[in-house]
Formats: C-alpha cells, structure tokens, sequence
C-alpha cells in the first residue's frame, strides 16, 4: 500500500489559510466538491469519494486515531461509475455515513494542502506527506511540521480521528 503522513486540524481563519496555503503552492489551486460515504468495516476505514457522476475513487486506509503527524496507509481504486459501485457496497456492507465537503487543494512539493469545508462540521485543514518509497516516516513527519508552522497551525488545533468520527460525536 502507498503511505503518507497526516495532519489534520481545525481552522479558525479560513480565508487567510487560503492566503498562506496559495503563496506555499507551486501548482495552481484545484476547488473539488467531494462526497465520502464510509462503510462499516472491521478494521480501517473504506470510503467511496464522489467527485462527479461519472469520476469517483474507493479508498481504504488504516490510520493510528492520535493527534499531531501520522502514518496513513492506503489503497486507491478509481471508478467511473460511484453510484453503482456505492450501492453495491451499501447493500453488502452497510453505510456507516456521509461526509460532504468543499476542499481546496494546494500543492506544496511532496504535499498535499487541503483545506476543507465541511458540511455541519466547518473548517479544517489536512496536510498528506506523500512518501517515497525510500522515505522514513521520520522524514515526512518534519516535512509535515515545517509546513504546520510555516501555514500558522498551532498544535492545540491539532485533531486525531475522521470527518466521519467527528460528524458521528456531533450528532449524538
């Protein structure tokens, strides 16, 4: 499987992490509705990311549940057919919800910068060190601290689990 090193955290000013995110990107920014239904799964999570009728990618990760940089490792399938794919998968395993979402995504090197706006959660954002296969998870975890600090994040906005985790606890 592929791995990178996460972080994720709240954001209190959205408008200037764009600002910080766009002067640190060195590709031209990308705005992607996204809807991610996660299914039940005895370990891990797997999600089905809609980005468009016909443009969608199955995505299972196993990620450590803990604040500040972590190891993420994943699987992509890219399908040109999310919906039926979805039902399939909700028939067969059970949906356990959905997240929609604004992300705004900003390359930084090796990074991804997502900068997320999340239906009935609010803002946040999530830095994927994309590792090389000859990369520690050392490595990516100082690139991921440099560029926290070099956005502004402050570790006490630092978050540990999944839109999915979040959304769960906010309703109940």
């Amino acid at each position: 499987m592929a791995s990178n090193i996460e972080i994720k955290a709240r954001v209190d000013d959205f408008e200037e992490l764009k600002v910080r995110a766009e002067a640190l990107s060195d590709q031209p920014l990308e705005i992607i509705p996204q809807e991610d239904t996660f299914f039940n799964t005895e370990k891990g999570r797997l999600k089905l990311r809609v980005k468009a009728p016909d443009t969608g990618e199955l995505i299972y990760y196993e990620r450590p549940d803990q604040d500040g940089p972590k190891r993420s490792d994943y699987h992509l399938a890219k399908t040109n057919d999310p919906e039926n794919l979805k039902i399939a998968l909700s028939l067969a395993l059970g949906v356990r919800g959905v997240v929609k979402k604004t992300r705004y995504l900003y390359m930084a090197g090796q990074t991804r910068i997502h900068l997320d706006d999340v239906e009935g959660l609010g803002h946040f954002m999530e830095l994927e060190v994309v590792l090389h296969a000859e990369q520690s998870d050392a490595e990516g975890q100082a690139i991921a601290e440099d560029l926290m600090r070099r956005l502004g994040v402050q570790e006490d906005a630092l978050l540990e689990g999944a839109y999915m985790d979040m959304l769960e606890t906010h309703i109940s």
